[in-house]
């Protein structure tokens, strides 16, 4: 493996021996990676190597043997509805936003488990900081929205769940370049903000600039781990996934 990572005690998620199989196929085999708090830990891989199906588990979508523990707690029977409210919010690929409802009352959704009700408004207003697009549109239906808006709607939602950790899939697909620069800086700018981030992204160059760790997957396991500059200059991760 490139570039060995030094297991540490503060992990805010734990996967250890994570099989996800789907027909009788197994999708992944046998996948251990931790992500500790504060960081942003990128997931690259070619299509179909268990990227998505990692992100599926941690949220409690799809059944899987192993384990997955955040926060030190064992997820194996926590229904995926009740994984949101222990801090965890998804991203799908394709944003999943609902085009029929409003920028706010997207945003809204995404604020039913909340105990801590006062903070809402708050969460609002750095969200709107953050995304100042969206608040030039928040009264506008989600689905009159750009691909870029709709992302960054997609990413402004799992804020207002107050997620401690943040999976993120695919966030740069079918983005213009110009854009796929902006969400990377803004996801950036969110982990300098405190949460911590699982990212799975095609775009290995930018999702490795921007990593504290990362991990490459290859039909369900994993290969190669290190910093995400240990990767970049990676011959065999050039080779496959930066073009060179």
């Amino acid at each position: 493996m490139s570039g060995a990572t030094v297991e540490r005690e503060n992990k805010l998620l734990d996967v250890r021996d994570l099989v996800v199989s789907y027909d009788g196929i197994r999708a992944l085999q046998g996948v251990s990676f931790w992500v500790e708090k504060g960081e942003i830990v990128t997931l690259i891989g070619a299509n179909g190597a268990g990227k998505t199906s990692i992100l599926r588990a941690v949220s409690g979508l799809v059944n899987y043997s192993g384990r997955i523990s955040f926060e030190g707690r064992d997820l194996k029977r926590v229904p995926a509805h009740r994984i949101v409210g222990l801090g965890i919010a998804q991203v799908p690929e394709g944003r999943g936003i609902f085009g029929n409802l409003s920028v706010v009352e997207n945003l809204r959704l995404a604020t039913w488990q909340r105990a801590d009700k006062g903070e809402i408004e708050a969460d609002y207003d750095r969200v709107f900081q953050t995304f100042p697009r969206l608040k030039e549109r928040q009264h506008q239906a989600g689905g009159t929205l750009s691909g870029g808006e709709q992302q960054m709607l997609a990413v402004a939602r799992a804020l207002m769940s107050r997620g401690r950790l943040v999976l993120l899939d695919e966030p740069s697909m079918g983005l213009s370049p110009r854009l796929v620069q902006d969400i990377f800086r803004i996801i950036a700018d969110i982990n300098r903000a405190g949460t911590t981030i699982l990212l799975v992204e095609q775009n290995a160059n930018m999702a490795l600039r921007i990593a504290s760790r990362a991990y490459v997957l290859e039909t369900g396991s994993v290969i190669l781990a290190g910093t995400g500059r240990e990767l970049l200059g990676d011959e065999r991760v050039k080779e496959a996934y930066l073009g060179a």
